[in-house]
């Protein structure tokens, strides 16, 4: 690895914004966003060798993770399956250190996903605060979590629940025409947001599809061979690829921020969602979970990643284009009307899109290698 590869630079760019050897945005509370971006961050060490990013990781995490392995500011009572996504970072820290603490804040998340409210049919509600409702973004803070319990602690039944969340929300929020799957589905049909005969959101969010995309690719990683339903999982992931294939903007190679609208007015091509896409797509691609999707797929999405949303300067790497957040319900009321996906403001340099783009560059880097690809020249 050289210094000029983009998963260093933009790695670099993230911890340039340390002061005195925290990240404010890491540091300041047990969340998703901090917790995807260490995991990319210890990822990034396995894959360049270089120890200092899974300190950082460590340092970070040892901000929460008590001597008794309580987690400082966490609750089960939320039933919030987005503070599950953080615990990924606590299987490498048990591993390399055997320290009881860590594995007992594995633990911790575990019972609440035991305990986690649920649809008639099993399926995981995102919140306890959002009765009946299944989220995308949920998969991706859960199942990879649990599929890396299940290998590292001998638990195969926690497979079975893995695959059944994944393949439920697949059946309840997948669009019959398009192929793509819905942000949400409510089963009591109550929400303003829902389609009353279906129970789907109203549209397809392009982070909420890269949510989902990620899961299965993270998941799967940890699957036996043997699994019942590893080639279901697989199968839908394939059927899915190329839904999102057939929406790619031909010009840029990009998603929009909603990938049922594309080029309507005021829809953009959206920098966080293109990059979970693109990594996604990229491992499936390289450890072979999809068969007939090209390489060429995310060549493309990659370059128009850095033709449209990167720009370089003295501070380090910037990504724009970025959605700064997106949900439906709630107090603050989201309709998820196509109005509400585009007044959602648009922002540079957060982490909810920049650590995707690591992400995504780490995956090119290691597609690159494996297939010798010589066109990821990007500028």
């Amino acid at each position: 690895m050289n210094s000029s590869q983009w998963s260093l630079k933009i790695a670099e760019t993230i911890l340039s914004k340390c002061e005195n050897g925290y990240h404010p945005k890491m540091a300041n509370h047990w969340g998703y966003v901090a917790g995807m971006t260490l995991k990319a961050l210890d990822w990034l060490s396995e894959w360049s060798g270089i120890e200092k990013y899974h300190q950082v990781m460590r340092k970070h995490m040892d901000l929460y993770i008590q001597e008794n392995g309580k987690i400082r500011g966490y609750s089960i009572e939320e039933y919030n399956l987005d503070h599950i996504n953080k615990g990924k970072n606590l299987y490498s820290l048990w591993e390399r250190t055997g320290e009881e603490r860590y594995e007992k804040a594995i633990q911790q998340l575990v019972t609440q996903l035991e305990g986690q409210p649920r649809t008639s049919e099993g399926g995981f509600w995102h919140k306890k605060i959002y009765p009946f409702q299944m989220w995308l973004d949920g998969v991706y803070m859960s199942a990879p979590f649990l599929a890396q319990y299940a290998k590292t602690f001998h638990a195969p039944e926690c497979f079975d629940e893995v695959a059944r969340q994944i393949l439920m929300i697949e059946s309840k929020t997948r669009n019959p025409q398009s192929g793509l799957l819905h942000h949400a589905w409510d089963e009591s049909k109550e929400q303003r947001w829902c389609d009353k005969e279906t129970g789907r959101s109203f549209h397809i969010w392009g982070r909420a599809m890269g949510w989902y995309s990620m899961a299965i690719v993270d998941s799967l990683e940890h699957f036996p061979v043997n699994h019942t339903k590893r080639g279901q999982i697989m199968g839908i992931f394939e059927r899915m690829a190329h839904a999102i294939k057939n929406v790619q903007d031909q010009e840029s190679g990009l998603w929009y921020q909603l990938m049922d609208q594309n080029g309507r007015e005021s829809n953009y091509l959206e920098a966080s969602g293109s990059c979970m896409l693109t990594y996604a797509l990229a491992k499936g691609i390289r450890l072979g979970y999809l068969s007939g999707i090209d390489q060429e797929v995310v060549i493309r999405s990659y370059k128009g990643v850095h033709q449209h949303f990167v720009t370089e300067d003295e501070d380090g790497v910037h990504l724009h284009g970025i959605c700064k957040g997106a949900g439906l319900g709630g107090a603050k009321y989201r309709d998820g009307s196509y109005e509400y996906y585009m007044s959602e403001q648009i922002v540079s340099d957060d982490l909810m899109g920049v650590a995707p783009f690591l992400l995504a560059s780490m995956e090119m880097e290691k597609l690159a290698e494996v297939r010798n690809v010589e066109s990821l020249e990007v500028k």
